[in-house]
């Protein structure tokens, strides 16, 4: 997911681009079987790929894409499983490779979690959509100047709200301070509408993308994660994640009882139905709140944890997950094949944008505001005027965010004060940094 300095030069030059059609379609050198989409289709063999990824939101489209894709390929058959929604991915992969059921695609991080399965990750730099990547998208696979894995698309993490609800409560722009956003809360208590629906009982949703702002606010990101990897940094008493804690008590003063037994599915609800007007949540919610509540009026906004409101304006933006293929796959170059089906074919452009609601990462395939949903479109503004922060995560030691997520539970609970909150973080670090 996007990062630091790749910020202004490298979004401004792109994101005008990515909504650009261009007819990309499979017109790829027949030179190889794994870019012109032939692998497999020469002999009576029918090859396996073996899928393994966390996107619960785009199960149903996979398999539907499963069907057509087997149609033109009848020699490849897919076999997609997915482990997400709160689950742990990342130890679930482990588990595969050690029992010797490794995938043939699978979902990484890239940076941190790239050098972690480095000896696990075919090249794909001589894949034709690799010209097709935004530089942003490129960045967190890239390695030596080259390519290890297709970003699925852009995400951008903040607060969803409910434009109605806001507009009722006479709150007439999104807040971009903590004040503002307190203020924003006691107009939506006025009207009897609850404003916070904490999801906190979700790991990712604390550890992973919730505290990445805190880290994103830094002076200088990449330096203070340095820092921490050194033994030269610390995050007891800094003053962003002293605020960060702020922000998150906000959202628990002025949120829905019981927040760290409330999951995803249930805030999301809460949601939909209107008996909240805020949640942290990514574009990816488009889908899931329209399963709901169709049309909802909707919309998307940074979190702001400080009173600096143009640090505050800015979105967490990201590659939620890049697809690689594991170079010791006996079926490498039918993988291939379908990640370039997925993204040159017709019908897997359609489902990126339109069923699956995603903001493209190829500058090949045509995203609107209608296609990509409300969040969608809030976010891609985000991108085109630069006021983005990347999500940090994929630079944590393994493992941390869960570690992260369970010292922030208990602060939740009030187990830990601030500093304790803030020990516990430094020491979840050093337990796991190498």
């Amino acid at each position: 997911m996007m990062k630091k300095k790749h910020s202004a030069v490298a979004l401004s030059a792109v994101m005008a681009m990515s909504l650009a059609l261009t007819a990309c379609g499979g017109n790829n050198n027949a030179s190889s079987n794994s870019q012109n989409g032939s692998a497999g289709t020469n002999s009576g063999e029918v090859k396996t790929v073996k899928i393994f990824q966390f996107k619960t939101e785009i199960v149903e489209g996979l398999n539907e894409l499963k069907v057509e894709f087997e149609k033109e390929y009848p020699n490849i058959k897919l076999d997609i499983q997915t482990v997400g929604g709160g689950a742990d991915y990342a130890a679930a992969l482990k588990t595969k490779f050690a029992s010797g059921d490794a995938p043939d695609i699978f979902s990484n991080g890239g940076y941190a979690e790239m050098e972690l399965w480095g000896d696990k990750m075919e090249d794909l730099s001589d894949q034709p959509w690799v010209k097709d990547l935004i530089p942003m998208a490129a960045e967190p696979m890239t390695k030596d100047g080259k390519v290890y894995g297709m970003a699925m698309n852009l995400e951008g993490i903040g607060i969803v709200y409910n434009k109605d609800l806001f507009a009722k409560a006479g709150i007439t722009e999104t807040p971009k301070t903590l004040s503002q956003l307190e203020e924003a809360a006691k107009k939506l208590q006025a009207i009897d509408v609850t404003p916070f629906g904490n999801a906190y009982q979700e790991w990712w949703l604390l550890g992973n993308q919730g505290i990445s702002v805190a880290f994103a606010q830094q002076d200088n990101v990449d330096e203070f994660i340095k820092g921490l990897n050194e033994g030269t940094g610390t995050i007891v008493g800094n003053k962003t994640f002293e605020e960060w804690s702020k922000y998150l008590k906000l959202t628990l003063q002025y949120g829905q009882k019981n927040p760290l037994t409330t999951d995803a599915n249930t805030h999301l609800a809460m949601f939909a139905k209107g008996e909240t007007a805020m949640m942290q949540e990514g574009n990816w919610a488009q889908t899931l709140v329209d399963n709901i509540t169709p049309d909802m009026n909707i919309g998307m906004f940074p979190m702001p944890i400080n009173e600096d409101a143009e640090k505050n304006d800015k979105m967490t933006v990201g590659i939620p997950a890049n697809l690689v293929v594991n170079k010791e796959s006996g079926s490498k170059e039918e993988a291939k094949t379908f990640l370039n089906w997925l993204v040159t074919s017709d019908m897997g452009k359609e489902y990126i944008v339109k069923k699956w609601k995603f903001i493209p990462a190829l500058s090949t395939i045509e995203a609107t505001p209608e296609d990509i949903g409300m969040l969608g479109a809030d976010v891609w503004n985000y991108v085109k005027e630069n006021k983005v922060y990347g999500l940090q995560s994929s630079k944590f030691p393994d493992g941390v965010t869960q570690e992260f997520a369970s010292v922030i539970q208990q602060f939740i609970a009030d187990k830990v004060d601030v500093n304790g909150w803030m020990t516990g973080m430094q020491a979840a670090w050093d337990k796991l940094k190498k």
